[in-house]
């Protein structure tokens, strides 16, 4: 079952995954497919996904099935996508419908952080870079936001790197520590969830281990869902992993359970390196 028209057959016949019950969620796919404009067939078919709060959920699987599609959905990014849609099913966001009419995206998103994949600070200070989110939600005392930079840096394990740098441009910093920044500026603002699509593709791998040790951390505080098309970083970071092939969820279940015992065939090969 090595080849692509197997993969292919296999892959009509296995369901779609398995998901986890539970009353202390943050993120519920029920039945989902989105589509893009642009394009005849949808993106995402039939998804159905729980998020347990405070773990670390992992996106899996080749390029262009759905991953990061997924993932912009949970903030609603893909809003930018014009005529881009949610064709069937819903998404509830800590208890909320979030496609529903009534929905006020710029609320969703102080809830719902995202970090990308390539480190994104400002062309301004380190200090503004964190403290941009609070002044934008009207924060403007100095002591409070004083507090906020320098818990929000010593979170992300960055203040003794750039305690005596606050006032100096953030793009003097490393690419390592530009994406750590970014991470405190996401933090900075108490969101709920974080979104992180392949957020350590560009890093060097001592770099890397940084954001994966920060990631583990941050789940006592946190939801983190995130992107990567490293499976080793998968093992590492994740508690539970979900693993997309042709815009469809093939299977999720706890990491260490898709990469020793999965349920799926497809997912056997893909993880085995047969096809990807």
């Amino acid at each position: 079952m090595n080849s692509t028209s197997t993969i292919s057959t296999t892959l009509a016949q296995e369901l779609k995954s398995n998901t986890h019950s539970s009353t202390n969620n943050t993120v519920e796919v029920k039945n989902m497919s989105f589509k893009y404009k642009a394009n005849l067939e949808p993106a995402l078919q039939n998804i159905d996904l729980t998020v347990k709060k405070n773990t670390v959920m992992g996106f899996i699987g080749p390029s262009g099935c759905g991953k990061s599609t997924l993932l912009r959905c949970f903030n609603r990014m893909n809003d930018f996508a014009i005529g881009s849609h949610v064709s069937t099913g819903n998404i509830h966001v800590l208890g909320e419908d979030i496609y529903q009419n009534n929905v006020d995206v710029t609320e969703l998103r102080k809830k719902v952080g995202m970090v990308f994949q390539k480190s994104n600070p400002f062309p301004d200070t380190i200090y503004n870079n964190v403290a941009y989110g609070l002044r934008i939600n009207g924060i403007n005392d100095k002591d409070t936001l004083d507090a906020k930079v320098e818990n929000s840096l010593i979170q992300c394990g960055l203040w003794d790197e750039a305690k005596d740098r606050l006032n100096q441009s953030a793009q003097g910093l490393s690419g390592g520590q530009q994406q750590r920044l970014c991470i405190a500026r996401t933090i900075a603002v108490n969101p709920e969830i974080i979104l992180m699509d392949e957020p350590t593709s560009a890093l060097d791998p001592i770099a890397s281990a940084k954001i994966e040790e920060l990631i583990t951390t941050l789940k006592q505080d946190y939801t983190l869902i995130v992107v990567t098309h490293n499976m080793q970083q998968a093992t590492r970071i994740s508690d539970y992993t979900a693993f997309f092939y042709l815009g469809k969820l093939i299977e999720c279940d706890e990491t260490q359970k898709i990469f020793t015992n999965p349920s799926q065939q497809t997912t056997e090969n893909y993880i085995s390196g047969k096809f990807g």
